[in-house]
């Protein structure tokens, strides 16, 4: 199974593959779960790991006893808090020498310099409800020597609303039959609706490099 594959496959049966892991790793959960929120928001390489569906996922499985949905939240909000962290450290030591790097995408990176030119410093926490753009903000944040103190006001409001809006969502409202029985369609929806901010941002950008575009070929 190519990653791709196994990534789909993620993402549209995470309830399945997440009892899988209650099942064989009991208590571990928590920490495998607060691994992938760590590492999802702390390295630029993996923005594609499942960040909002797996949180809800999770909340869940909480309100089947399964897990403790204060333990929970506890534990993802000081991951999510923690990565941003450290993703902001990492984009401060490389500082411009981050553009120079192949791995790192520059399409993400410009994604993200459209939200910091449109929201400025909120753009910390409005991106942790976008995929991709949360994993690329705090290390924009840090090349561009955003100063500390505001980046982390930013960062612990926006990591504590991030996780507690999906935990406690999928706590309430997951095991609604209707949700239950499609939460494939429901893992979709949240992706959809996560990153429609970063598509309109992305048609916004490339409309802006194409009138000015034009405009330099009409003054030549």
């Amino acid at each position: 199974m190519s990653l791709v594959s196994f990534l789909i496959d993620l993402f549209l049966h995470l309830d399945k593959h997440l009892s899988a892991v209650i099942t064989q790793y009991g208590f571990w959960t928590y920490g495998l779960m607060f691994l992938v929120i760590f590492v999802e928001t702390g390295l630029v390489v993996v923005p594609f790991l499942p960040g909002d569906s797996l949180i809800f996922a999770a909340g869940t499985f909480a309100s089947l006893g399964s897990l403790n949905i204060w333990l929970l939240f506890l534990l993802l909000a000081v991951a999510a808090v923690l990565g941003d962290t450290v993703n902001y450290w990492i984009g401060h030591y490389l500082g411009d020498r981050a553009y120079q790097i192949k791995w790192i995408k520059k399409e993400y990176l410009e994604r993200t310099h459209g939200f910091f030119e449109k929201y400025g410093n909120k753009t910390i926490f409005l991106a942790r409800f976008v995929p991709i753009v949360r994993t690329f903000a705090p290390f924009v944040a840090g090349v561009g020597r955003m100063s500390y103190a505001n980046f982390f006001s930013y960062n612990v409001f926006g990591g504590i609303a991030w996780v507690a809006l999906f935990s406690f969502a999928g706590y309430f409202f997951g095991n609604i039959p209707f949700i239950r029985d499609h939460f494939s369609l429901v893992v979709i929806a949240i992706v959809l609706i996560s990153i429609l901010p970063m598509a309109i941002e992305g048609l916004k950008l490339r409309n802006e490099s194409k009138r000015a575009k034009t405009g330099i070929s009409e003054t030549s």
